[in-house]
């Protein structure tokens, strides 16, 4: 077969990228060789890679800067709603290709490189990912700023500089290894550091009643630095700011108390309040109650809640009030979304502010809360919801638990009002939970302190109403939403996958990139013999790539005409990567069993981190990797399998796999995924889903037809039913042969000769305590899996059905999901037209 065209050679056939006019390429080159020029002329006179990829960057820059200071001047003349995105978390990933994607460059930035001699895809390659995220919440937050942009919303993400992001993963004899992501080493060219809106936030003290009102008295100070980051819009002309707060220690910090001369001990201390910012925390639907994770989510909340009043106030139209104190607009005029409850302090802290600082009356301080706030919920687990300790905060935050107990005391009223006499209503409905360590529950906070809440998907939507917040979803129905997530085309499609995104502009136009449900337009040539074949070889080339990229990194070499089976997520149990292992091996001992039949040859990819506390999660990588160590090494095998665990996952790794995917692994325990959006990524492009109904998998078995999809296993009834009925792993283990020789392949040590005990903990775990009840699928799971296998072996029809899921995956553009929040609870209307270009007049 011959070499797949680079990616370079791709874009300058197609038009989704934006023409390369002679002008542009000329000024590109310019611009490029005089920041090398400065960057050398500082240091050293012979450039490397790395001096280009910055050369470059300042060059992309440059070309963001005149539209940003723009777009703000905008906001600030018409004072429009804005929006405000709080998350601990916002998981970018790589800049550049996006900023020229979204800017119309990548065509110019390509010819100008081509033409110095270098190549676009290698200094792509050198910078970092800005990993501040541990998966789909801190994804969909990066995702959902691309789409806030390009809707033209006038919204802000606030977030924290964390100076080592989610942890780079090294496999050492098939073990993880945590290694830090000095992300920050050689410095960022996409922010900028905006020190003169520098603010304290306070921590510990006393709070002090006096006639004049509440004081918080004697606390500790920290500052919070802010660092921009420029968000584009898709070519409208729009540049929002993402701005992430750093931890400074005050000049003064800790010299106060050092009046014994010890100033250099009180200097080196400055550290303990520098630390807020330095790590992100690596649990993925997880709560770990640790202080310090605390203070991360309060610094977030009272800095950025300062900078919200502070934008408040100044704003052209705050107010006609001379002293600005008048805050009844103010939910007209801002909207804070949480995501998760992570900054739900965002509800006592602006209550402080209202009543303790802005002499706002209670109850009126209460309503303009409430209009301001909104909660997304991410996750029915219970082991993930957040429950402080009520000692926690009666040392960090004294008020903010005085203002949570009276808030908790007039929502325990009301319910008390309305249902007489049931006190166990009352105990399930408050935020306060009784027991050995009082705590204090923030799901129930953001519910009593919002004015819409919403899941993340309809299926989990549906469990947040009928089972996590049943009792508030009687009381206030109203309340309660349904936002399905969605991705941005723009990352997702154009840039990932030029070459998919330019057969399907061939055919409908380019308006799909702003407006995916187009692709439903594909549907009138499903049946068209070029557009199949053009479809089939995009994907092959894709794999062709990704092939390479794994034997150029890795040393692995696999057969790029088997299947690419793909799950790629955190490791987690109820995501269930031990149902794919059980399925590879099932497949590993029938080839033994029969070496001479024919097999449809397989890759099975599993990629992922595990948090580094969770013992299960580590043991279950050993095992994928000690799988693929058995399997690989086996000459009866050959290439008919091959089992692969892709080392460091992380969104530049996504956006190899993905384009190369043909099969899509979405099969956690119906209930247990709220939403799932690496399924939407590999649907769009085109991979064949097999996959519970769960999460938006039903809704993507609804758009797509579910005869389009794999779908298998338990619905969320018979889960239920099975809970009541008592789930009995043994009983499976017991009556179905391939799953019992798996199991005694494991338990005996087949895949781990070296340490025959090495997997005693899983396989207690599986046939005595699982949750999530693997064995319960795996007959479904495997049957399915055989279908797939016949499908594939006919290579038209399953293009066919490729074909049918990316026509129908237009639903599942981010775009989508925030017309809806804009439109159903922050009130606001997206706007279509561009603001214009630094070059022209701006009215």
């Amino acid at each position: 077969m011959a070499a797949p065209l680079s990616d370079g050679e791709r874009r300058k056939q197609i038009s989704v990228r934006g023409i390369a006019g002679l002008g542009d390429v000329a000024e590109v080159r310019k611009s490029f060789n005089r920041h090398l020029h400065f960057t050398l002329v500082k240091d050293r006179n012979v450039a490397t890679p790395r001096d280009y990829y910055f050369a470059l960057a300042h060059t992309v820059r440059d070309h963001l800067v005149g539209r940003w200071i723009r777009t703000q001047q905008h906001y600030y003349e018409r004072d429009p709603k804005r929006i405000y995105y709080l998350s601990l978390e916002f998981y970018m990933g790589r800049t550049l290709q996006n900023t020229m994607v979204n800017l119309g460059l990548q065509n110019a930035c390509d010819e100008a490189i081509y033409q110095l001699g270098l190549d676009l895809e290698e200094l792509e390659e050198i910078e970092e990912d800005a990993g501040l995220g541990n998966g789909g919440l801190g994804r969909l937050a990066a995702c959902f700023l691309d789409s806030m942009a390009t809707l033209g919303l006038a919204a802000y993400g606030y977030g924290i500089r964390y100076e080592f992001g989610i942890f780079n993963q090294k496999i050492v004899d098939g073990w993880q290894v945590e290694e830090a992501d000095d992300w920050l080493r050689y410095g960022n060219p996409w922010e900028k550091a905006r020190p003169e809106y520098m603010l304290p936030v306070h921590f510990y003290g006393r709070v002090q009643h006096t006639p004049e009102g509440v004081k918080w008295i004697d606390t500790q100070v920290v500052l919070a630095m802010p660092y921009d980051t420029p968000v584009p819009g898709y070519k409208n002309n729009t540049v929002n700011t993402m701005r992430l707060w750093s931890a400074k220690a005050p000049n003064d910090f800790n010299l106060q108390e050092f009046n014994m001369g010890d100033y250099i001990e009180a200097v080196l201390d400055r550290n303990l309040a520098e630390n807020i910012s330095r790590v992100l925390y690596p649990n993925d639907n997880f709560f770990e109650g640790k202080e310090l994770r605390l203070k991360q989510e309060y610094f977030v909340v009272a800095a950025t809640l300062q900078d919200i009043i502070r934008r408040f106030k100044s704003s052209k139209f705050g107010c006609r009030d001379p002293v600005r104190t008048c805050f009844e607009t103010f939910p007209d005029k801002v909207a804070i979304q949480l995501n998760d409850t992570h900054p739900a302090l965002s509800i006592p802290e602006l209550m402080r502010i209202l009543v303790d600082v802005e002499k706002v009356d209670w109850d009126k301080a209460w309503e303009i809360t409430k209009r301001t706030c909104a909660y997304t919920n991410h996750t029915v687990l219970p082991e993930a919801l957040e429950r402080w300790p009520v000692s926690m905060f009666e040392k960090l935050l004294p008020r903010h638990l005085e203002i949570i107990y009276a808030l908790n005391q007039m929502h325990l009223d009301r319910v008390a009002a309305l249902y007489p006499g049931d006190i166990d209503r009352l105990r399930r409905m408050s935020v306060i939970e009784e027991g050995d360590c009082k705590r204090i529950n923030m799901a129930h906070l953001c519910v009593i302190g919002s004015h819409a809440v919403n899941g993340v998907a309809r299926i989990h939507s549906d469990i947040v109403k009928n089972s996590v917040f049943k009792d508030f979803y009687e009381l206030e129905p109203e309340k309660f939403q349904n936002k399905t997530n969605g991705i941005t085309p723009r990352r997702w499609l154009l840039l990932c996958n030029p070459g998919l995104a330019d057969v399907i502009a061939e055919k409908i136009g380019e308006g799909f990139i702003t407006d995916l449900s187009q692709l439903k337009k594909l549907l009138e040539f499903i049946d068209n013999e070029t557009f199949i074949r053009d479809v089939a070889k995009v994907k092959q080339e894709n794999k062709l790539k990704f092939a390479a990229y794994l034997e150029e990194q890795y040393k692995v070499k696999i057969n790029p005409m088997s299947m690419f089976d793909v799950q790629v997520k955190r490791i987690h149990e109820y995501k269930r990567q031990l149902l794919n292992c059980l399925h590879a091996i099932t497949l590993y001992n029938r080839i033994r069993c029969n070496p001479s039949k024919s097999f449809v040859p397989r890759t099975i990819m599993i990629g992922g981190k595990a948090a580094p506390g969770y013992h299960m999660a580590k043991m279950i990588i050993k095992l994928i990797t000690s799988i693929g160590e058995v399997i690989n090494n086996d000459p009866y095998v050959g290439d008919k399998l091959k089992v692969i665990f892709l080392e460091n996952y992380r969104v530049s790794l996504a956006e190899k796999v993905i384009p190369a995917a043909d099969l899509s692994q979405q099969i956690s325990t119906a209930g247990t995924e709220a939403s799932g959006t690496g399924n939407m990524k590999f649907m769009v492009n085109g991979a064949l889903t097999i996959g519970t109904m769960d999460g938006a998998n039903v809704e993507m078995a609804e758009e797509a037809g579910e005869e389009n999809l794999f779908i298998f296993g338990m619905r969320v009834e018979d889960v239920e039913a099975l809970d009541r009925k008592g789930y009995n792993a043994r009983e499976y283990y017991e009556s179905l042969p391939e799953l019992r020789q798996a199991i005694d392949q494991i338990t005996s040590g087949f895949f781990s000769p070296r340490d025959p005990g090495c997997f005693k903990d899983v396989v207690n775990m599986l046939m005595y305590h699982d949750r999530f009840k693997v064995f319960a699928d795996y007959e479904a799971y495997i049957k399915c899996q055989g279908q797939v296998d016949q499908l594939f072996m006919d290579p038209r029809e399953w293009t066919r059905k490729v074909i049918r899921n990316i026509a129908c995956s237009g639903k599942f553009s981010s775009d989508r999901t925030i017309m809806e929040y804009a439109r159903e609870i922050w009130g606001v209307e997206p706007s279509a037209t561009a603001i214009p270009p630094p070059n022209l007049p701006r009215n």
